[in-house]
Parts: structure tokens; sequence; C-alpha cells
């Protein structure tokens, strides 16, 4: 028995084929090629299109069955990642709208700002468990005031996960841990939160029917089936956010437990029982997948837009590789010979309560600095970035004592791996899983294959594991000098 991990990235689509008895993943591809890009019709704003990504997981899954690896028909269940926060808005043919404006735009700040300040920061700190900030809501409300005429047509608003299973399935479904996302949900009363809906005018007949995350979220179409070669039927049977889903691929499910990500945003999403909220909403929190009424289980979220997307600007400006980037820069001691890098090219960034500071290269000097140096440089501004926001989170009372991590993105790189451990001061143990191998796995807990997350992880093994090495005083030296250049700009 087979299942299919769709993850619906904001560069690329990767899909992967695991075989539910073993847990192992047996084919996985990303696709297209090059990275896709974002639309940027203003300073701040991100666009992409839905029906880009839904070509794109088409031709990923195509791709895949080309392999001849597995015979398709053996897919029993189907499960999606996608990118957080993106809104997507159709009307009642499941016709796009509009593009959809994805997490890294940043236009809703002084809205969501102002909602804030209306509903009141208290309440919602208490039902929220944030501010309405730069979320979907106050997206879908940027539209109503900008777009009346879109507006007006929306039948549905939706996350990218929600458009991915409509494509696949014809249904329009979400998940309370998606309206959580959107800072849609009421926490404390544990429904739609008449607040929210109440200050931006939105109607209730909007909301996509909710459904347990790990449930059918539709069968696949004949139309879908005919085209990817899968069976009609198929139950999609999973959706989460890819931070949730990140989580799940690491087995991090339970209070206590902590998982990290470096692909073109960066995040650490730790898990606790409590219904935190940061005072300041620097970092953010959702409800997990795994979070019910009665067993609260809430994911707290760093993220940090300019990240990866750094790693690639620089690997682009200077026509180089990944593993070039990573070969040179690992030639060049920790400090960069006091080159720095602020990675915060991306919009606006939450752990400076959405101010949009910008990317810079400090302290340049034209005759000692060579790519070898800016590329280490940035891969370090990158890590100290983490470190600044895992600070926020030991302000707040979590205090990791390992991270877990995936064998992709940013983390293939020995040296950010080392860093980012010397200047957290916290261990890594690094597993193969990724977020189109955890969708799969989801999908098995979703349609009944697996009794519990625990019969899904039941061969879970870390690859390895790096502790922390006599580099962490350097380290956090070089950190405390980069903070002090960054707070000129916060």
């Amino acid at each position: 028995m087979l299942l299919l991990g769709i993850d619906l990235g904001t560069s690329s689509i990767k899909v992967s084929v695991v075989d539910a008895d073993t847990q192992k993943c047996i084919a996985s591809t990303q696709f297209p090629e090059q990275e896709v890009s974002i639309t940027s019709l203003k300073t701040g704003w991100a666009e992409q299109s839905p029906e880009t990504w839904w070509q794109n997981i088409t031709g990923a899954i195509k791709k895949l069955n080309s392999e001849k690896k597995y015979d398709p028909k053996d897919i029993a269940a189907i499960g999606i990642a996608y990118q957080m926060h993106g809104l997507v808005l159709v009307d009642k043919k499941q016709n796009v709208l509009r593009d959809s404006i994805i997490w890294a735009d940043s236009r809703a700040v002084e809205i969501g700002n102002n909602a804030f300040e209306r509903i009141g920061r208290e309440k919602s700190l208490k039902s929220l468990l944030n501010s309405p900030g730069n979320f979907t809501a106050s997206k879908l409300a940027w539209v109503k005031s900008n777009e009346p005429k879109i507006f007006n047509q929306i039948y549905k608003k939706m996350l990218p996960g929600d458009f991915a299973a409509m494509k696949l399935t014809g249904d329009i479904t979400t998940t309370l841990s998606a309206l959580s996302e959107g800072i849609f949900w009421d926490f404390e009363n544990d429904e739609v939160s008449a607040d929210v809906m109440k200050h931006f005018g939105f109607e209730h007949d909007i909301m996509p029917e909710i459904r347990p995350l790990f449930s059918s979220h539709g069968r696949l179409s004949e139309q879908a089936a005919k085209e990817l070669s899968l069976k009609s039927g198929t139950p999609v049977s999973y959706k989460a956010g890819d931070q949730l889903n990140n989580a799940l691929s690491l087995n991090v499910l339970e209070p206590g437990e902590v998982a990290a990500t470096a692909g073109t945003s960066g995040v650490i999403y730790a898990v606790t029982d409590k219904l935190f909220a940061d005072k300041l909403s620097r970092v953010n929190a959702f409800a997990h997948v795994n979070y019910t009424s009665k067993v609260k289980r809430v994911g707290v979220l760093l993220c940090i837009n300019g990240t990866g997307i750094m790693n690639r600007w620089i690997k682009e400006l200077c026509g180089s590789n990944y593993s070039e980037i990573n070969q040179l820069a690992a030639q060049v001691k920790p400090g960069s010979e006091g080159l720095m890098t602020l990675p915060f090219g991306n919009g606006a960034e939450r752990i400076f309560e959405n101010k949009i500071i910008g990317a810079h290269l400090l302290n340049i000097d034209l005759n000692k600095h060579t790519r070898a140096h800016v590329f280490r440089a940035v891969q370090e501004g990158i890590v100290f970035a983490f470190r600044y926001g895992l600070d926020i989170m030991r302000e707040n009372g979590i205090q990791p004592s390992v991270i877990r991590v995936g064998k992709a993105n940013m983390f293939l790189s020995d040296l950010f791996t080392e860093a980012f451990v010397n200047t957290t001061n916290v261990p890594v143990e690094v597993y193969e899983n990724d977020g189109s191998v955890g969708a799969a796995l989801g999908a098995g807990i979703g349609a009944g294959i697996y009794l519990s997350p625990k019969e899904a992880f039941s061969n879970f093994k870390a690859v390895k594991r790096i502790d922390p090495s006599d580099k962490a005083e350097v380290y956090n030296r070089l950190y405390e000098e980069w903070k002090s250049e960054l707070l000129k700009y916060v």
C-alpha cells in the first residue's frame, strides 16, 4: 500500500511516494527545476498564481510516475502540505479570482495592527493567541477595501492547501488548524472568531466547511485521476501548513518537542500544551496538527522571512551553485573577517513587530573580502537571525534541549548546521524525512491506515546528531557583535 505526499512550497512542488508498511520513501521528485518566482508589483507585495501551483503539482506527479518505481494505482491516500498564510479566492464555479497574496506579502500590516487595537490587545492575545497582524484575515480585508469588485465575487476564501485539495477533488474544505493560521479561530470558545468576522465585516458563508485535519477532504475526481494516472475516489486525507507538517514529519507532536527548517523562510517550531501568546506577537501560536478542544497542542512558530531566500539571491547574483557556496564558505574563518549580513530583505519581519528593515551587507573591505567571505557572511547572518528569534522564544519560557531538522535546504550545509548548533547552543538531530514524506504519512493517519501518529513513526530514527563544540564561545561573541549592528536598524 502506497501513500502520496504533496508539498506545495514557495519555490517548487515536491512530491513523494511512501510505502505504508515500512514508512520509507520509495520515490521523490521536485518540479519545476527552476525555482518559482514571486511577483512583487509594489515594494512589500508578494503574489503567486494558484493555477501555476496546480500546473506544477500535476507536473511533479506526472514526472514521478514516469520513473516507474511504483504503480500509481497502488496509492491509497493523498496528503498535502502547503506554504502557510496565503490567500486564495474562488467564485462559485471554482475559478480563481486573483493571484494569491502569499505569506511574504506585507501590504496588510496596518490593517492587522488596527484590528489588534479595535478588537483589543488583551482580548486578541487571549482568544486568537496573536495579533491579526499580516495574516490571512487581514489580507482578505485588504481585498475587501481595495478590490471590492473581486471581493463581491468571492464564494470561498481558502489557504493554498485548501485550493490544492479542491483541484484534486472538487470539494472545498478547511481545518481548525488552517483557520487558526489565518487568525480566524477563537481558542477560548473553539469556534470561528466572531470578533474578527464582525470587525472586518466578513460573512460566515465565505468560510469553507471545517473538517478534522486527519480526515477525508474529498476524494480524487475522475478528471484529476485520469490526468494523474491515479485511482478515482482516492481520499485526500490530510492537509497542513508547511511548518506544522514539517513538525509532523519530524515526529514533533508533544509538549517540549521542537523542529526547525531553513527553506525560503526560516522557522523554529515548538509544541506546547498551553494557549501561548507573545505580548508583541513576535512569535505566533497556531493549532497544531493534533490539537483538539480536549487535548491542547499548540505550535509556537518563530518565522524569519529572510533566510534561504537570501542564500538563493547571493547564489544567483554570483552565478554560483549551493555546492560551490558551501565549499568556498567553509574556507573562511568564523566571522568572515568582519563582513556581516542582515538577511531581512523579504518583507516585514514579525520578530521586529512587522517592521521592514531590509537586507544589508556591512563592513565591506574591497581589498580583503571575496565571494567566499560573502557566502559565509550570508550563512552566518541567517544563523544569527535564528538565534535572535530563539532568544524571543526563550523569553517566553520555551527552552529547547534538542532541535530536530530534516536533511534538506540549508541544513544540507555542514557549515550552516555547525554554526546553527554553536550559535544557539542547542544540539540538532538530523532526519531523512522532509515535508512531502510527512504529508504522505499524514495521509496514512487521516485515512486510518495508521491507527495513530505513533504507529506512523514506528521506524523513525535520526541520521546523525550534532552537539555544540568549543566553537560555541566564538559564535556567541560573533552573534553579540552582529546583534549590536542589527539594533541600529530595528
